[in-house]
Protein backbone atom coordinates (compact mmCIF):
# COMPACT_ATOMS: atom_id res chain seq x y z
CA UNK A 1 0.00 0.00 0.00
CA UNK A 2 1.00 3.57 -1.02
CA UNK A 3 1.94 5.93 1.78
CA UNK A 4 -0.50 8.12 3.31
CA UNK A 5 -3.28 5.70 2.30
CA UNK A 6 -6.47 4.21 4.14
CA UNK A 7 -7.72 0.88 4.01
CA UNK A 8 -11.06 0.76 2.92
CA UNK A 9 -12.91 -0.80 5.96
CA UNK A 10 -10.73 1.91 8.27
CA UNK A 11 -12.00 5.11 5.92
CA UNK A 12 -15.53 3.88 5.90
CA UNK A 13 -15.39 3.34 10.10
CA UNK A 14 -14.35 6.76 9.92
CA UNK A 15 -16.65 8.46 7.47
CA UNK A 16 -19.25 6.37 9.84
CA UNK A 17 -18.29 8.38 12.86
CA UNK A 18 -18.11 11.22 11.47
CA UNK A 19 -21.99 11.20 9.83
CA UNK A 20 -22.99 9.83 13.08
CA UNK A 21 -21.12 12.86 15.04
CA UNK A 22 -22.08 15.43 12.26
CA UNK A 23 -26.12 14.37 10.93
CA UNK A 24 -26.32 17.09 9.05
CA UNK A 25 -23.00 18.25 7.50
CA UNK A 26 -21.31 17.81 3.77
CA UNK A 27 -20.12 14.09 3.56
CA UNK A 28 -17.85 15.00 0.92
CA UNK A 29 -16.24 17.39 -1.74
CA UNK A 30 -15.83 16.97 -5.28
CA UNK A 31 -12.86 18.66 -5.82
CA UNK A 32 -12.00 19.51 -9.69
CA UNK A 33 -8.74 18.58 -10.59
CA UNK A 34 -8.12 21.55 -12.66
CA UNK A 35 -8.08 23.56 -8.77
CA UNK A 36 -5.41 21.33 -7.73
CA UNK A 37 -3.15 21.78 -11.20
CA UNK A 38 -4.05 25.70 -11.04
CA UNK A 39 -2.89 25.71 -6.64
CA UNK A 40 -0.28 23.23 -7.39
CA UNK A 41 1.15 25.67 -10.45
CA UNK A 42 1.29 29.08 -8.34
CA UNK A 43 5.06 30.13 -7.35
CA UNK A 44 6.35 28.23 -4.11
CA UNK A 45 3.38 26.15 -3.38
CA UNK A 46 4.47 22.60 -2.66
CA UNK A 47 1.33 21.95 -0.88
CA UNK A 48 -2.55 22.67 -0.29
CA UNK A 49 -4.21 23.65 2.84
CA UNK A 50 -8.42 22.87 2.95
CA UNK A 51 -10.02 25.42 5.48
CA UNK A 52 -13.52 24.68 6.13
CA UNK A 53 -16.39 27.22 6.32
CA UNK A 54 -19.89 28.32 5.23
CA UNK A 55 -21.66 30.25 2.70
CA UNK A 56 -23.92 33.02 4.68
CA UNK A 57 -26.43 33.32 1.93
CA UNK A 58 -26.69 29.62 1.04
CA UNK A 59 -25.72 28.16 4.65
CA UNK A 60 -23.70 25.25 2.61
CA UNK A 61 -20.40 24.38 3.82
CA UNK A 62 -17.83 25.32 2.19
CA UNK A 63 -13.99 23.97 1.61
CA UNK A 64 -11.30 26.76 1.04
CA UNK A 65 -8.38 25.87 -0.77
CA UNK A 66 -5.03 27.55 -0.42
CA UNK A 67 -1.57 27.15 -1.64
CA UNK A 68 1.50 26.16 1.00
CA UNK A 69 5.11 27.13 0.67
CA UNK A 70 7.67 24.92 2.19
CA UNK A 71 7.96 26.53 5.53
CA UNK A 72 4.10 25.44 5.57
CA UNK A 73 2.81 29.42 5.21
CA UNK A 74 -0.19 29.82 3.88
CA UNK A 75 0.09 31.80 0.45
CA UNK A 76 -2.52 34.36 -0.21
CA UNK A 77 -1.68 37.56 -1.87
CA UNK A 78 -3.91 38.63 -4.90
CA UNK A 79 -0.75 40.91 -5.98
CA UNK A 80 1.38 37.60 -6.02
CA UNK A 81 -2.13 35.76 -7.76
CA UNK A 82 -2.08 33.47 -4.81
CA UNK A 83 -5.44 33.40 -4.66
CA UNK A 84 -8.39 31.24 -2.39
CA UNK A 85 -9.92 28.42 -4.36
CA UNK A 86 -14.05 27.57 -3.54
CA UNK A 87 -14.65 25.56 -6.63
CA UNK A 88 -15.93 22.65 -4.59
CA UNK A 89 -19.03 21.06 -4.84
CA UNK A 90 -20.67 19.80 -1.78
CA UNK A 91 -21.94 16.28 -1.30
CA UNK A 92 -25.27 15.77 -0.96
CA UNK A 93 -25.86 17.26 -4.50
CA UNK A 94 -22.13 16.07 -5.88
CA UNK A 95 -22.33 12.74 -4.60
CA UNK A 96 -20.88 8.70 -5.75
CA UNK A 97 -23.97 7.00 -4.60
CA UNK A 98 -22.53 4.01 -5.82
CA UNK A 99 -19.28 4.75 -3.76
CA UNK A 100 -18.22 2.38 -0.59
CA UNK A 101 -17.72 5.35 0.88
CA UNK A 102 -21.09 6.95 0.43
CA UNK A 103 -23.13 3.83 1.30
CA UNK A 104 -20.62 2.04 3.99
CA UNK A 105 -21.42 -0.98 2.69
Amino acid sequence: MSQNTLELATAQEWAALYREKNPNSVIAYLIPGIDFTQLISQNNVVNIRAYVGIDPETGLQKLMLVGVDSQGNDLISEKNKEYIYDFTRPCPEQCDIESPLFTLK
